[in-house]
């Protein structure tokens, strides 16, 4: 369907789809200005904080700085893919980001092994190198204790590891454990996603749709109708704007109008019905 989809509509990509490229994304001020704070924050080092509901952008701002550190030169960048893993794995996984063999039952060796390359990094360049975890609410607690003492030397006064965390609101409770403080003290930079008004939502939709290469793909009624429906949820809005244009490219629609939502997302009389029906008896 895709290629159809593509042909039928004079797109460069799916616009809704989820691997839309990074240059291409939507970046509000408040994005834009957290990517000039971490800009600074590489070079100094220590960790960052994204939180929000799902469905906020979380992952889309990781996308975002981790785009943005490849224009920055010399910045040594790590993605962290499975953040449940226990402490074996987890030095496994660090190992192979960083290009450094580890072992995972002699720890103290992989920890200075780590160590040593960051500050050798560090006295060539000047960036941190970085780590960025995504659903970081999955770590456990002595994985986060031995990232803390792993990101910093000459009695915690110098950071050799820039760490951004991003995840829901049980990462946000975590840090407020006792046994967590030590990190939650140590986040400089933190960002707050929250749910989009329908103004950001419709600036969103816009810019996709340009991007994509068919700014008109959607009447303006239905792009405030979608941008209205959708509870501020980005992630919502991109599902729905999705399975309009799905059943467009099956129905050869040459635009994708308000008719189109109301016979793909309004309640069937008979359904309507029987759900007064339901109400009324309660």
């Amino acid at each position: 369907m895709t290629h159809k989809l593509l042909a039928l509509y004079g797109l460069k990509w799916n616009p809704f789809a989820a691997d839309v490229p990074a240059e291409a994304l939507w970046m509000p001020p408040r994005l834009d200005h957290f990517l000039w704070r971490m800009e600074h924050q590489v070079r100094d080092g220590g960790f960052a904080l994204i939180t929000g509901d799902p469905g906020t952008g979380k992952s889309v701002c990781l996308r975002l700085l981790a785009n943005h550190l490849t224009t920055l030169p010399d910045v040594q960048a790590g993605v962290l893919i499975r953040p449940q893993s226990g402490l074996g794995d987890f030095y496994r996984e660090i190992g192979a980001l960083f290009g450094v063999a580890l072992a995972p039952h002699n720890r103290w060796a992989g920890f200075k092994a780590l160590r040593e390359k960051w500050l050798a990094h560090i006295q060539t360049t000047r960036y941190r190198p970085v780590l960025l975890i995504d659903e970081a609410q999955e770590m456990s607690p002595p994985v986060m204790a031995e990232l803390r003492t792993m990101a910093s030397t000459d009695f915690d006064s110098r950071a050799i590891l820039t760490v951004v965390f991003a995840g829901d609101g049980r990462l946000v409770e975590a840090f407020r454990r006792d046994t967590m403080l030590p990190i939650a003290s140590r986040i400089r930079v933190r960002l707050s996603l929250d749910y989009l008004s329908p103004k950001e939502l419709l600036d969103w939709l816009r810019h996709v749709l340009e991007q994509a290469g068919n700014p008109s793909l959607m009447t303006p009624e239905l792009m405030t109708t979608l941008t209205e429906h959708a509870a501020g949820n980005l992630r919502m809005l991109s599902i729905m704007a999705s399975e309009l244009l799905a059943l467009a490219t099956r129905r050869e629609l040459t635009q994708l109008d308000e008719k189109l939502y109301f016979d793909t997302y309004a309640q069937p009389p008979r359904a309507k019905a029987k759900s007064q029906e339901q109400r009324a008896r309660t």
